[in-house]
């Protein structure tokens, strides 16, 4: 067994999920994801915790969700029980096929998410970490051959973590400290209410409320959004490919939206529930070690030289404790993605604090105040 997957292990265990003894711990495991899932079992039994697999298989979810008749129960009893009473939810993906459910009805979707909103609220009040083995499968969908999408992966995992947490500080104390960002770049000039919010350091840990490994990137839950933004990076929303979308924002809500190709799997999305119009996350990519897009949004959202904005439902960990009520309610999260690396700004009350992906901390930002009144 290559020796990173017990590193990797060892740090989903350990650094992300802080495993300790006694503790009760569902393991998700995907369907490639054996080798990982053995060495995070050796993990687990060292550390006294106690483990229960589950299986996650895309291909069983659209064998189930194409036959399906009827409405969905909602939160069935025996999967809430199982994490109502966990302590910590290990999400270990490994995609056989990552377009597995791809002709599974829109409305069949829409229907088993709405029906699945407290499954997810409980899983999502344990210590749970979602991370990723790489497969044949992965490596197909990032274009890459097999061996170099596995060093691609554990670049992106094996990360000196304490250091990049010190480094996004400074992002999350900038964004706790602001009122209002703009993002400005090609077809897109954004702006966005952050007063009141909490940004997370999502440093790939629980103890900075971040649930993802890899991660890499500081977010925040804005509202009151107006104007237009362009997402110029490919993904996969439900299994089909979307890119070159378009969304302009009034009063908070998507008013109009486009896409290039998957138009369809965007406006299944948008027309989920009520919240699925409104942003739940903005999140800035921060890690140098993701060098390349990937269609697969644990890595893509985490790059440098990326901002992201997520549909839908907001986290919790945004928001001050007792205000938690005030987080967008959605069954849908949408990821979507932005290059700023060429020809682009982030602004945080009026003050630039990255361009064209460098960030006012770092050598060749130049002058602060440069390009921050707006166009003519």
């Amino acid at each position: 067994m290559d020796p990173r997957i017990h590193e990797h292990a060892e740090t989903l265990v350990d650094w992300s999920a802080r495993i300790e003894a006694g503790e009760d711990v569902v393991v998700s495991v995907g369907e490639g994801a054996h080798d990982l899932a053995v060495a995070v079992a050796e993990e687990l039994g060292k550390r006294g915790a106690n483990p229960l697999t589950t299986y996650a298989s895309e291909e069983f979810s659209r064998a189930y969700l194409r036959v399906h008749e009827g409405e969905f129960d909602a939160d069935p009893d025996h999967e809430l029980a199982l994490y109502e009473n966990a302590d910590a939810v290990l999400f270990l993906g490994g995609p056989r096929n990552t377009t597995a459910t791809a002709d599974v009805p829109g409305e069949t979707r829409q229907a088993a998410a709405r029906a699945q909103q407290g499954i997810r609220e409980a899983r999502m009040d344990t210590k749970w970490v979602s991370t990723v083995h790489p497969t044949r499968a992965g490596a197909q969908q990032a274009g890459m051959a097999f061996e170099e999408y596995r060093d691609f992966v554990y670049e992106a995992v094996l990360r000196d973590w304490e250091s990049l947490a010190e480094e996004m500080t400074r992002m999350k104390e900038i964004l706790d400290e602001g009122s209002e960002v703009r993002l400005v770049k090609e077809d897109t000039d954004l702006t966005m209410s952050i007063e009141g919010r909490v940004a997370v350091n999502s440093a790939a840990s629980v103890e900075y409320d971040s649930h993802n490994l890899p991660s890499g990137e500081v977010f925040t839950a804005p509202y009151a959004t107006e104007g237009e933004v362009y997402f110029d990076v490919p993904m996969t929303i439900s299994s089909r490919r979307v890119r070159d979308v378009h969304l302009t924002f009034e009063g908070g809500e998507v008013v109009d939206h486009s896409a290039a190709q998957g138009e369809e799997a965007l406006t299944e999305a948008l027309e989920t529930d009520e919240g699925a119009r409104r942003l739940g996350e903005l999140g800035i990519g921060m890690n140098r070690g993701i060098d390349r897009f990937t269609d697969s949004i644990l890595f893509d959202e985490k790059m440098g030289d990326t901002v992201h904005l997520a549909l839908g439902r907001a986290y919790e960990s945004n928001f001050p404790e007792g205000q938690e009520e005030e987080a967008n309610d959605s069954a849908v999260h949408v990821d979507m993605i932005t290059d700023v690396s060429e020809d682009a700004r982030l602004e945080v009350d009026g003050e630039v604090v990255q361009r064209d992906g460098t960030f006012r901390w770092e050598d060749g930002f130049g002058d602060p105040n440069e390009g921050s009144e707006p166009e003519p």
